[in-house]
């Protein structure tokens, strides 16, 4: 897995009462998700991502301006391992903007189907009112 340990975070606490493995990763996503099927398929309680928006801008560190197409492509190949990364009561949380909102909601309807969409929910920062993000929940 390429990661950067030096930004990710591994708390593990096992006790009597609670038993919880929980990790922040730092890296490729990808490469992280496919490295992490191995040991935890079926045992992931809670995933959140925030995927490129596909504003059509080049950053620093990545392009947010590729084809759609491409996109929906990229995003399908890591909600179907997160969907096999996922325990059977397990959550998946999306930030995502206005530019592929749509498309990823029927994407994701698709991957996890449709009865198990739980929530939209819009959240607008309050320093920056017109800077909002739609957070999607299966």
């Amino acid at each position: 897995m390429l990661e950067d340990t030096e930004k990710s975070y591994h708390a593990k606490v096992w006790s009597e009462s609670a038993v919880f493995d929980n990790r922040l990763i730092f890296g490729d996503n990808l490469l992280s998700l496919k490295a992490l099927e191995q040991e935890f398929t079926g045992k992931v309680k809670c995933v959140f991502i925030e995927p490129p928006f596909n504003t059509g801008s080049a950053f620093e560190h990545y392009d947010d301006g590729v084809e759609h197409s491409i996109w929906m492509g990229l995003m399908r190949d890591r909600l179907e391992i997160i969907k096999r990364l996922l325990s059977d009561d397990g959550s998946l949380w999306i930030t995502i903007d206005d530019n592929e909102a749509h498309y990823l909601k029927v994407l994701c309807d698709e991957v996890f189907g449709r009865r198990n969409f739980v929530v939209n929910a819009i959240w607008v920062k309050k320093s920056a009112p017109q800077n909002d993000a739609k957070l999607i929940m299966y």
